[in-house]
């Protein structure tokens, strides 16, 4: 991966502010993924969560705790999508490990340390990544990553 897919991470702008809901994206690769995750968090702004807000004002008035529970249903929702209605997998990274490189493989690692959670409930796998929202958002986390490995292991390579 390249820098730029190694810094990409799920920012939001400012909580409170006008554009509180929108995910920050630069240029390049990593776009594609997070506007498709911006979708799913506009929908669960808009139409999924309680409050007594007009359609417009519950996009505008996103606090810090609403766009974690908003990014956490919008990969979980993704990768049960990816997993067929039936699975979910979500790739967190562990502690680093020593392993040598097999044949034809270069050691990044990052790749190396991926531990793969498998849910058969969606609300089981939404939970999780609530819990482990810092793995995606935090400065540093290579969230895009995570979640794209996410998103190959639920869909399974064979699919």
């Amino acid at each position: 991966f390249s820098c730029e897919w190694a810094a990409a991470h799920f920012r939001f702008r400012p909580p409170h502010s006008e554009l509180a809901y929108a995910l920050e994206a630069g240029k390049g690769g990593t776009r594609a993924i997070l506007v498709a995750v911006q979708a799913h968090v506009i929908t669960y702004l808009l139409f999924t969560r309680e409050t007594e807000c007009t359609h417009l004002e519950r996009l505008c008035r996103v606090g810090l705790r609403e766009q974690g529970q908003a990014l956490a249903t919008a990969l979980a929702e993704t990768l049960w999508a990816a997993g067929g209605g039936g699975r979910a997998v979500v790739c967190l990274v562990t502690a680093p490990v020593t392993m040598m490189p097999r044949g034809g493989y270069r050691a990044n690692s990052f790749t190396e340390r991926i531990r793969l959670f498998e849910f058969s409930e969606k609300a089981a796998a939404q939970g999780f990544i609530s819990d482990h929202i810092n793995c995606f958002n935090g400065e540093g986390s290579h969230g895009v990553i995570l979640f794209l490995y996410s998103l190959l292991f639920s869909r399974t390579l064979e699919r």
